[in-house]
């Protein structure tokens, strides 16, 4: 069997679910306003479907927007079911639909993401690889085998509950440190660091 980053590429789709670009991060209001929000939720999104390369991606939205930009990137759009958990099984759904073996679930902002493929290597294996966010908190980034069941779990404390269904059905677990995957703006304190970062570039819009 041929086995390589092309033939990863091929087997691995990625999953990213983004609710609307239009007021989007609300926490971050005291620093932006809806305008710049929406810009910068934008730059995070291509940001991450960039960073998928050559496997194909699945945007799960029910935001007109959103629809719009994914159409312009020529990626393949899946309806919102409600929630992030949701989300992910409807576009697990539709890549396993298309062939795919494995599914990596990335969140939509994450500015410093160059590349998902370290998520690809395990294939259809039941092996579970995670990406813990920056607090050791959330996981931005989630790889499943598209064909085995997997209950996703995200909101505060996502981390320990992915870990613990993966062990609950048996799977192997492989964590991945990757501070360019872990690294999500959620806070004004991301914000903070995130500003002017020469990776990302100016942020907060400078007062006239």
């Amino acid at each position: 069997m041929v086995d390589g980053p092309g033939h990863r590429a091929r087997i691995t789709g990625v999953i990213v679910p983004i609710r609307a670009f239009a007021h989007a991060k609300a926490r971050l209001s005291a620093e932006l306003d809806a305008e710049h929000r929406a810009i910068l939720a934008r730059r995070l999104a291509d940001r991450v479907v960039g960073a998928a390369g050559p496997m194909p991606v699945v945007v799960v939205t029910g935001a007109g927007e959103v629809r719009a930009w994914a159409a312009d990137r020529g990626l393949t759009v899946v309806d919102d079911p409600g929630s992030l958990d949701a989300a992910a099984r409807a576009g697990r759904d539709h890549l396993r639909s298309i062939g795919c073996r494995r599914v990596i679930v990335a969140h939509a902002d994450l500015p410093w993401a160059t590349d998902l493929s370290a998520l690809a290597r395990d294939a259809s294996q039941p092996v579970v690889a995670l990406v813990p966010c920056h607090r050791d908190d959330g996981t931005p980034v989630l790889s499943v085998p598209a064909g085995l069941p997997f209950d996703f779990a995200y909101g505060p404390g996502s981390f320990r509950r992915h870990v613990a269904e993966a062990r609950r059905r048996g799977y192997g677990i492989r964590v991945v440190r990757d501070a360019a995957l872990a690294f999500d703006v959620d806070v004004p304190s991301d914000l903070a660091a995130l500003d002017h970062d020469p990776r990302f570039g100016v942020v907060t819009p400078v007062d006239a």
